[in-house]
C-alpha cells in the first residue's frame, strides 16, 4: 500500500470515528436557499459599480434624460457614424440623425461596413449585479451579434428592473434558444506579456446609462 493511500486511509479512519453515532441530517432537509436567493440592498448601486471595476463608463440617468446622454456618450468618443438597431426607441434615432453624420439601423450593413461604423447604441436583455455583466439576446434593439462586437465603442441602455442578483438570478430571465452575448466591460486581453490590450475581440470602450424603466413611453423604431 502507497504512503499517500495509507494517509488518506488514516484521514477518513478519523472522520469516520468523529461521525460515529451523530445524527446526520438528510440532505433534503439542509436549507438551500442561499443558492436562489442572495438579495443586494441596492442592485442598481451594486451593478453600477461592478460596472465601472471592469473600465468601462457608467451613469445613472432620469429617462428624461436619457436621450441627451446617449448623444453625450458618443460625441464623448469622437463617433461621427452611429447605430441604433432597429427596435430601439424612436426617439434615440431622431435625435441623433442631426447630430451625427450616419445614423444606420445596420440592417444592410456587412462586416466591412461595420468597421465604418464608430459607435453602436443597443438596449439590452439583462444585467447581473453580483458580476457586472450585460447580456444580449439580440432582439429588439440590441442587433445582430456583429453589431456589438466589431465597432469600437458599445453604448448600452439597461434598465433597472433587468437587473437581476446574480448569474442563477440572470439565467432563470433568459430564453435558452435565443443565443446570448454576456459583456463584463470593453473587450480586452493579457495574453501578450500580461500587458492589458483593450479592444482585441470587441468594442474598445463601453459606456453604459442605467435608467428607471422606459415601459411604453417611448416608441419603437421598425426595420
Amino acid at each position: 500500500m502507497s504512503t499517500a493511500h495509507s494517509a488518506r486511509e488514516a484521514v477518513l479512519g478519523r472522520v469516520r470515528s468523529a461521525l460515529a453515532g451523530t445524527e446526520r441530517t438528510p440532505l433534503a432537509d439542509i436549507p438551500r436557499d442561499y443558492r436562489i436567493a442572495r438579495p443586494a440592498a441596492d442592485l442598481v448601486g451594486l451593478f453600477c459599480e461592478r460596472v465601472a471595476d471592469y473600465r468601462a463608463t457608467v451613469e445613472r440617468v432620469e429617462p428624461t434624460g436619457l436621450t441627451a446622454a446617449i448623444a453625450a456618450a458618443a460625441k464623448a468618443v469622437g463617433a461621427r457614424r452611429v447605430l441604433v438597431p432597429s427596435g430601439a426607441p424612436q426617439a434615440w434615432y431622431d435625435a441623433l440623425r442631426p447630430e451625427f453624420a450616419q445614423v444606420d439601423d445596420g440592417e444592410g450593413i456587412d462586416t466591412a461596413g461595420l468597421d465604418q461604423i464608430d459607435a453602436v447604441i443597443t438596449t439590452a436583455v439583462v444585467g447581473i449585479a453580483s458580476t457586472g455583466t450585460i447580456v444580449l439576446d439580440h432582439g429588439p434593439g440590441q442587433g445582430r451579434r456583429a453589431v456589438t462586437l466589431v465597432p469600437d465603442v458599445h453604448i448600452c441602455v439597461v434598465e433597472e428592473s433587468q437587473i437581476a442578483d446574480d448569474v442563477p438570478a440572470a439565467l432563470r430571465r433568459l430564453d435558452p434558444n435565443r443565443p446570448m452575448t454576456f459583456i463584463s466591460g470593453p473587450s480586452a486581453t493579457s495574453d501578450i506579456e500580461l500587458n492589458r490590450v483593450e479592444g482585441v475581440h470587441g468594442p474598445r470602450t463601453l459606456h453604459v446609462l442605467v435608467t428607471a424603466d422606459l415601459g411604453s413611453r417611448l416608441q419603437t423604431r421598425s426595420a
